[in-house]
This record gives C-alpha cells, sequence and structure tokens, in this order.
C-alpha cells in the first residue's frame, strides 16, 4: 500500500512539474478578450494549475481555422452552426455551454434610420438599408458578422453600396469607428457595456437580456483540439480549462464579472438534467 501511495505520488508531483512548465493556447473571440474576462479566468486557472494561458483573440472563424491547423489547444467561440461544422468534421471534440449574453444593435445618438425602441433586428437593418444610413459591418467571419449576415438574410437584404462599410476588424475596435462615423453596427451586449463610456452610440434595438429580440441570443461554447487529429497538442490541458470554465468556481467567476453592476455574461454550464445537445453537432442522429 506504500509503495502504490509514493507511486502515485510521484506521478503527481511528475504531472505538476510538468503543467507548471506549460503553456495553454487559447483561440478565443474578440468579445470575450476586450470585456476583460479572460484575464479574469485566467489569473484564476493560473493560481489552480501554475499554467500561463496564452490568448489569441480574433473572431470565431479564424479561432475555429486556427483550431483546425492544430496551432491552438482549444477555443471559446459564439457561433453555434459554425461550431456544429468543425465537430462533425473532426477538428474539435469535448463542447460545452459556457455562458451567454446577447447582440444588440447600436446607432448614433440622432438615429438617422428612425430604428430606436424596434423590437426585431430584422426591421431595424430594413429601415437602415432604406435610408442609407452608414452601417459598420466587422466583415471579418467572426460570430458577430456571422449573426449580423443571417440577420440581412433573414430581412430579405443583400447590404451593399456606399452605406455599408466593412471595418475588418474586432469589436472593440469596430465599435470605435463606428463611433467616429456615427454608423449602426451590431455588437455583443459584453463589449459594449465594458467601452460605452467612450463611445457616441446608443443601443437602438435590444436583445432578448433585456426582452428583445430573440434573433439576437447570443451562446458561447468552448472545444477542445481533437488530440487524434493533433496528438501534440496539450490535450491534457485543454481539458482542465473546459473543466475550470464549467466548474462551479469558473461559473461562479462569469456570473460575478460586472462593469458597474451589469452584468457581461452569464454562465450556462451547469445543469441538473443534462442536455446532450450541447455535446454534438445539433442536428447529430447518431
Amino acid at each position: 500500500m506504500l509503495k502504490r501511495f509514493l507511486a502515485a505520488g510521484g506521478i503527481l508531483f511528475a504531472l505538476g512539474m510538468s503543467l507548471a512548465a506549460a503553456e495553454l493556447v487559447l483561440a478565443t473571440t474578440t468579445s470575450t478578450y476586450d470585456t476583460g474576462l479572460l484575464d479574469a479566468l485566467n489569473r484564476a486557472f493560473a493560481e489552480l494549475f501554475g499554467v500561463k494561458v496564452k490568448v489569441i483573440a480574433v473572431g470565431t472563424g479564424a479561432a475555429l481555422e486556427l483550431a483546425k491547423r492544430g496551432v491552438v489547444d482549444l477555443v471559446l467561440v459564439h457561433a453555434r452552426p459554425l461550431e456544429d461544422r468543425y465537430l462533425a468534421e473532426g477538428w474539435l471534440i469535448n463542447r460545452r455551454d459556457v455562458m451567454f449574453n446577447d447582440f444588440v444593435v447600436v446607432g448614433p445618438p440622432e438615429d438617422p434610420a428612425g430604428v430606436k425602441g424596434l423590437t426585431a433586428a430584422t426591421e431595424a437593418f430594413r429601415r437602415i438599408a432604406a435610408a442609407k444610413a452608414r452601417f459598420l459591418s466587422r466583415g471579418d467571419n467572426s460570430g458577430t458578422h456571422f449573426r449580423e449576415m443571417e440577420i440581412w438574410e433573414a430581412a430579405g437584404i443583400e447590404p451593399g453600396g456606399k452605406w455599408y462599410l466593412i471595418s475588418g476588424k474586432g469589436m472593440g475596435e469596430n465599435l470605435i469607428q463606428a463611433s467616429l462615423m456615427g454608423a449602426y453596427t451590431l455588437t455583443d451586449r459584453g463589449t459594449f457595456i465594458a467601452m460605452r463610456k467612450n463611445l457616441d452610440l446608443e443601443i437602438v434595438v435590444e436583445g432578448p437580456v433585456k426582452g428583445g429580440d430573440p434573433l439576437l441570443m447570443n451562446p458561447y461554447g468552448v472545444m477542445a483540439v481533437n488530440p487524434a487529429r493533433f496528438p501534440d497538442r496539450n490535450y491534457v490541458l485543454a481539458m482542465a480549462y473546459i473543466g475550470f470554465l464549467t466548474s462551479p468556481q469558473g461559473q461562479r467567476i462569469i456570473a460575478e464579472f460586472t462593469v458597474e453592476g451589469e452584468p457581461l455574461f452569464y454562465p450556462t454550464a451547469l445543469k441538473a438534467d443534462p442536455d446532450f445537445s450541447e455535446y454534438v453537432p445539433r442536428d447529430w442522429r447518431g
């Protein structure tokens, strides 16, 4: 019994030494980075595991492509149809729901398209297009851009022309540019709240967090790179991070992360009743 105990202790010690020397590479959205949430989460993770988390903050599409190339260990993103594609193709595994916030349409205080107070994002987009009011798109295949294009499609409009502008920037930079230009744009609520003091923009169409359009719901999921495809990636640490994000401690950090008392994200990982659809592509039939 003593020999077994000592052997187990040696394994744990070696694992601890390995973790201490390791680095975890996370590709994630600019929204989680720009809000400061990741700083809070990664500090707590480092305290638990002694591991530095290297963050690559890009759009969801770019984050998923980094996973497909085996450049990162895991991703934290927010475009479920895209996530499902990469899961189905076998690049990523072990998906978990983490949290949600919502998208909102923001615009200049003078509201040239007259959309403030509308309850449907599609109607707001139609009015913006009809008025040829400036609209700034991220245009970067991010989760926000993906949702924006879904709204245009649902509105029956193919945006284009001098009024429709593309920044190619992350969420924070896109908001700054839209503010300077007096343009409408789509943003996640969390990034807008974190930056609103420095923006000349207002929310003109609410998402479901404040009782608005359900089309603007914005869920986030985390997934590990498939170790069968990329055995050199740090799958053990990736799963430790997924476990941390979805643990009571990780979920509490998300719930308590606020700006001026207002939450930026809402945790969703802890469920008394299992929801197996979170683990696999939603159209998976077994």
